[in-house]
Formats: structure tokens, C-alpha cells, sequence
């Protein structure tokens, strides 16, 4: 049977990160690193079942994905299943990844989303973004900044010892995934929002995302 991990990352969401490991433990164990949260995000994961990493201070998506995958890779784990803590991803969907996981075995499955169902300028911001990030890699991405994915242990492996520690880190996954030559998938998923706080700090996001642009395209030539 393949061994299969839910990774939450989690800054500050007591609000949602109950329903979100409990959702998620219908379909696989949960672990969730808490980002140095300054609310009780900790207590209510682990009340909920989940396994639970602790970093501090705050260091970031990026890191606590790494320190994530770094437990599931020393726990022998074939793959993980990321989502994010804010309710945007529907656990019920879980059997998506894990049937085309098992139908292809795809180094990286990406939840793609409807921007047309997005507020518009998180639609605009994901539009520009998919088709720069399409140009600069030399192929179609159909949604470079979801964070409903799942990764293989392989994958995890060639990644876990990057330095980049915000969101970044997930558009660094796919360019690592496309440039050894490893399989790339897509299933489609829900877009959800229903007024969350964004822990994204926008200008900074910006800047580091057309820093990854520019890097992979320069990587090309």
C-alpha cells in the first residue's frame, strides 16, 4: 500500500486548522508545522489528530514545507500531499491526487484552479503570473502558485535543500520537477475564497516571483 502523508503548513489559523485536519485524516494521517504562530494554531492541530512541527519564529511557507518533507522523507514516506491552512483547499478532494497518483505516478500533481472564480485581482495577479512563468520554463503551467499538490519522494528529495523560504519555494518545485525530466500532472480543484487573510506580503512576493522568471528563463538559454 502506498504511504502517502498530508503536510499542512500552518501561520496563524486557529479559525480553520481543526476542520482542516480533520477533513484531511478521512483520507490520510496529517502532519502540520506550525510556523510560529501567535494564536493557538498548535493546540487545535494537535486536538484535532494531527502530528505536529514546531519552528520558530516564523520562517516562512517555503521553510516549513522543507522541514515537512524532511519528516516525511526521514519517515519513508512515498509521497506528500501539501494543502494549504486556510480552508481554500477541500479535503474531499484528496482522492483526486491520490487516483492520479496511482493511475501515472507523477513526480508532482498540482491542484489547478478556475481563475474566472477568483476576486479579480488575485484573477489578474494569476493570470499575468501563469503566463510568464509558462514563457519562462519553455511549456504550459496552468497554475504555478497552488499549494494543493502532491510531491514524490523523489521530488522531495531533489528539493528539500533549497534556500528559498517564502511561496517561492513552490515555483522553484515545478521548474526542479521539469528540469530533471520528471512528471508533471494537473487535476482540477475548487477555487475557494470566502475573504481569508493572505499571509502573502505582495510587493516582496512580486519582486521574488519575476526573480524566479527571470532565473528560469536565464536557465534556458
Amino acid at each position: 500500500m502506498t504511504r502517502v502523508l498530508a503536510l499542512i503548513p500552518a501561520y496563524d489559523e486557529a479559525n480553520h486548522i481543526a476542520q482542516m485536519v480533520a477533513g484531511t485524516r478521512v483520507h490520510l494521517p496529517v502532519l502540520v508545522v506550525d510556523d510560529g504562530s501567535t494564536d493557538d494554531t498548535a493546540d487545535r492541530a494537535e486536538g484535532a489528530g494531527a502530528t505536529l512541527l514546531r519552528q520558530t519564529p516564523n520562517q516562512g511557507k517555503g521553510a516549513a514545507l522543507r522541514a515537512g518533507f524532511g519528516w516525511a522523507l526521514d519517515g519513508g514516506y512515498e509521497a506528500i500531499l501539501t494543502l494549504d491552512a486556510d480552508g481554500q483547499h477541500d479535503p474531499a478532494e484528496i482522492p483526486k491526487f491520490l487516483g492520479a497518483y496511482a493511475a501515472h505516478r507523477a513526480d508532482l500533481i498540482i491542484g489547478a484552479r478556475d481563475f474566472r472564480h477568483m476576486p479579480l485581482s488575485r484573477r489578474l495577479a494569476n493570470t499575468v503570473g501563469k503566463w510568464s512563468f509558462s514563457w519562462a520554463i519553455g511549456q504550459p503551467i496552468r497554475d504555478n502558485q497552488s499549494g494543493y499538490r502532491l510531491i514524490s519522494h523523489r521530488l522531495m528529495e531533489a528539493v528539500v535543500a533549497s534556500s528559498e523560504a517564502g511561496f517561492e519555494f513552490e515555483v522553484e518545485m515545478i521548474v526542479i520537477c521539469v528540469r530533471r525530466g520528471f512528471r508533471l500532472d494537473w487535476v482540477p480543484i475548487r477555487t475557494i475564497y470566502a475573504g481569508e487573510r493572505s499571509h502573502i506580503h505582495a510587493w516582496r512576493h512580486t519582486v521574488n516571483f519575476l526573480r524566479m522568471v527571470v532565473q528560469t528563463r536565464r536557465s534556458r538559454q
